[in-house]
C-alpha cells in the first residue's frame, strides 16, 4: 500500500505532526526568502553603480576640476569625465586651467597633464609633464592605475608620432636640398653646353670662311699655269730653230 506524504503525516502522533509541519513551514519560508535577499543585493548594487555613472556625467565641465576628494579622484569614472571636458576646451583655456592647479600630488599632476594634452603643446612640453607625472607613479590608486596607464601609453604614441613626423620633415628637407642641388648642377651643365656649342659654331663659321677664301686662289693659280705653258713651248721652239740655223 502506497502512502502519500499527507497520509504519512496522518499516521504520526500529534507531536510528530507538529514537528513535521513546523519543519516544512521553515523550509518553505527559507526558500522563499533567499531569492528575495539576493535579488535585493543585486538591485542595490546595480542602482549604486548606475547612480555614480549618472552623477559624473551630470557634472558640468566648469565644476569638474574643483573636485579633489579621495572618493572622487580614486574613481576612474571621474577621470573619464575630466578627459571629456578637457577636449571641449580651447588650447588657451586648457593651458589657463592647468596653471590653476598646484602640482603637489598625483591627482593635480594628472589634471594638469589631461589639460595640457589638449593645449596644443610641443613634444618637449608633453615629455616634461609625462616625466612629472611619472614621479608619482607609486601613488596611483589601484582603481585608477589601469586608466592612467592606458592614457600614458596614448601620450607616448603621440610622442612617437611627433618624432616620426620630425624625421620625415628632416628627410624631406634633405631630399629637397639634394634635388635643388641637382637642378642647379643641371642648369650649370646646360649653360656650359650652350657655350661649347656657340664655340663650335664659331669655329665652323671660321673654317667655312677660310675654305671659301682658299678656293679662288687655287683657281687663279691653275689658270696662270695654263697660260704660261704655251709661252714656254714657243720659246723652246724658237730656240731650237735658232740652234738649227748655221
Amino acid at each position: 500500500m502506497r502512502f502519500s506524504p499527507l497520509s504519512a503525516l496522518l499516521y504520526l502522533d500529534r507531536t510528530g505532526k507538529l514537528a513535521a509541519v513546523s519543519l516544512l513551514t521553515s523550509l518553505i519560508s527559507g526558500c522563499s526568502q533567499m531569492p528575495e535577499k539576493n535579488s535585493s543585493l543585486t538591485h542595490d548594487s546595480f542602482s549604486e553603480t548606475e547612480r555614480r555613472v549618472v552623477d559624473f556625467q551630470a557634472v558640468s565641465c566648469g565644476q569638474v576640476w574643483t573636485f579633489n576628494s579621495v572618493s572622487v579622484v580614486n574613481n576612474p569614472l571621474y577621470w573619464l569625465r575630466a578627459m571629456d571636458c578637457a577636449e571641449r576646451l580651447t588650447p588657451a583655456e586648457a593651458r589657463a586651467e592647468a596653471r590653476r592647479w598646484p602640482a603637489d600630488n598625483w591627482q593635480s599632476r594628472f589634471k594638469q597633464a589631461v589639460l595640457l594634452s589638449n593645449g596644443n603643446i610641443t613634444p618637449v612640453e608633453r615629455r616634461q609633464y609625462l616625466q612629472r607625472l611619472d614621479d608619482y607613479s607609486y601613488d596611483y590608486p589601484t582603481a585608477v592605475r589601469p586608466l592612467l596607464t592606458l592614457w600614458r601609453e596614448g601620450q607616448g604614441s603621440l610622442l612617437q608620432l611627433s618624432a616620426e613626423r620630425t624625421r620625415y620633415a628632416t628627410l624631406q628637407q634633405t631630399s629637397d636640398a639634394q634635388l635643388d642641388a641637382l637642378r642647379q648642377q643641371d642648369i650649370a651643365l646646360n649653360q656650359e653646353l650652350a657655350v661649347t656649342r656657340r664655340k663650335l659654331d664659331s669655329l665652323t663659321d671660321i673654317e667655312r670662311q677660310l675654305s671659301s677664301r682658299r678656293s679662288p686662289d687655287a683657281t687663279d693659280s691653275s689658270h696662270a699655269a695654263d697660260k704660261s705653258a704655251p709661252d714656254d713651248v714657243t720659246s723652246s721652239g724658237n730656240k731650237s730653230e735658232d740652234d738649227a740655223t748655221p
